[in-house]
């Protein structure tokens, strides 16, 4: 049934390359919507403390029957500009994190933003390996993070992001942080992977690719992160979505596809459709 391919982070553990994203799905919705992802096949599931549907998102897995090694689930830190990050914040937090969520060990632990504003990311980032040491998160990485804000955690610590989700999609290809990451062994993983819905799937040379190969835009949008090695988390409160958007397994882009679709976001600094990481500090 499970038919995702995993993709070995630098610590071992395998991650689904395809998984479920929750932001912007009501506590009250996300059980439904985790139930039915489940259901039809997805074992990674995404969530964040601030998303507010952790608990929506672990009833789901409680109720679900999927033993728990087959899970892959990831949640974030917000280190929000409330309050100064210490260790005891961070454990703190992290702890809340696995309540909601009725786990006593997630997949992946991130920090949501990194907040090059304020001087604190690289203690939050210390107690991280902590909480990595501890085994309650089989493994730590950042979101949002830009080359800068790596290299800074690289001045304090041996421990390598395990992970960093980007905002990233044909549009905004992240090229070059893509291939830092390749370099330093951090697997890359798209939020907004179709671009929030918007432009993107509407465009004539992604329907032209979907209308080749029979399938929506979606789809071929999806298959075009997979096939650069990105680990995706597309989200959709609809069933017959959340069906469509793991059935990508079936066909394949060739080279021309591929290219046609690299020639969107190729030359510019790219559509970011989300807040810029250099300035966010909400």
């Amino acid at each position: 049934m499970n038919q995702v391919p995993g993709i070995k982070l630098n610590n071992g553990t395998l991650m689904p390359q395809l998984g479920f994203g929750v932001w912007q799905v009501p506590d009250d919705e996300a059980e439904q919507a985790v139930t039915t992802a489940l259901e039809t096949g997805y074992r990674s599931i995404d969530t964040a403390a601030i998303y507010g549907n952790e608990e929506g998102t672990g009833r789901a897995i409680a109720r679900a029957g999927v033993p728990r090694e087959e899970l892959f689930v990831t949640t974030k830190l917000w280190n929000g500009p409330d309050r100064a990050w210490g260790r005891d914040e961070v454990l703190r937090a992290f702890d809340d994190s696995l309540s909601r969520l009725g786990l006593d060990q997630v997949d992946l632990y991130l920090i949501h933003w990194p907040r090059p504003m304020r001087d604190d990311v690289l203690a939050t980032w210390k107690t991280f390996e902590e909480i990595a040491a501890s085994g309650r998160a089989k493994a730590v990485g950042v979101s949002n993070f830009r080359p800068e804000d790596l290299e800074r955690i690289r001045t304090v610590s041996d421990l390598v992001p395990a992970v960093n989700q980007i905002e990233l999609h044909p549009l905004f290809p992240q090229t070059a942080l893509r291939a830092l990451h390749a370099d330093l062994g951090i697997a890359t993983e798209a939020w907004s992977p179709l671009g929030q819905g918007k432009e993107l799937l509407t465009l004539p040379a992604v329907a032209s690719i979907a209308a080749k190969h029979g399938r929506s835009a979606a789809q071929v949008v999806l298959r075009w992160h997979l096939q650069h090695g990105n680990v995706v988390i597309p989200k959709s409160v609809t069933p017959a979505r959340i069906r469509e958007n793991l059935d990508v397994f079936g066909f394949e882009l060739d080279a021309d596809d591929v290219a046609a679709l690299d020639a969107l976001g190729a030359g510019t600094t790219g559509r970011r459709l989300g807040p810029d990481p250099a300035v966010f500090d909400m």
